[in-house]
């Protein structure tokens, strides 16, 4: 479990930058492209990212890959949202975007909440196996600025915008859950569809 501690916060740094370089762009679409760095760094190096292992515990049900998700979580969030405070200080223009755009989140109707991340799990599952399957970077490069331009919402990045924002509320623990729910339940749609197909084949 440590060693999937420290790949966790590793990923969390990377994904940190990946969300610096979303917030210094004037241009949102060209933000979006270069925050797909992080996810593609992280496939290349293989670190412990949440959003890119939770919908495999449908094919992995041993106890060990409960705690790994649990301590990759945690390490994810912790490190996101202690660099994001961090660079707060370091670069006060970033921290005003992400002040704006973490209001906007606290706003949104719960369920709608759970509805942006349900679909960003399903992208991020994507771009993941994608490169684990067919050996390519394209699932990476398309699905994670498609999911930033639509507006989905990915808690490990969100963590890192809170903690940016400077933003200190209770809200931010619903708003939170609902989406590590929303990209739970997102990045293991399809896998479960799989082997429900499988098993129709196979009966």
């Amino acid at each position: 479990m440590l060693k999937t501690f420290c790949e966790s916060l590793y990923a969390g740094i990377l994904i940190t930058i990946g969300g610096t370089v979303f917030l210094s762009c004037e241009n949102k679409t060209v933000g979006a492209v270069l925050f797909s760095v992080a996810l593609l760094c992280i496939c290349y190096k293989g670190y412990y990212l949440f959003t890119g292992k939770i919908g495999y515990i449908v094919e992995q049900h041993k106890k060990q890959d409960f705690l790994n998700l649990a301590v990759g979580l945690f390490g994810n969030l912790i490190a996101t949202f202690l660099l994001g405070m961090l660079l707060r200080a370091v670069l006060p223009n970033i921290g005003e975007r992400a002040a704006e755009m973490c209001s906007a989140k606290l706003e949104q109707f719960p369920l709608y909440t759970f509805a942006r991340g349900f679909f960003c799990g399903i992208l991020m599952y994507l771009a993941v196996s994608i490169y684990k399957e067919k050996n390519s970077v394209l699932g990476v490069l398309f699905c994670v600025p498609v999911f930033i331009l639509c507006g989905f919402e990915h808690s490990i990045a969100d963590m890192f915008y809170f903690g940016t924002s400077g933003i200190f509320d209770a809200k931010i623990i619903l708003f939170m859950a609902l989406v590590v729910a929303g990209n739970t339940l997102g990045a293991m749609v399809l896998p479960l569809l799989k082997g429900v197909h499988t098993n129709e084949k196979q009966g």
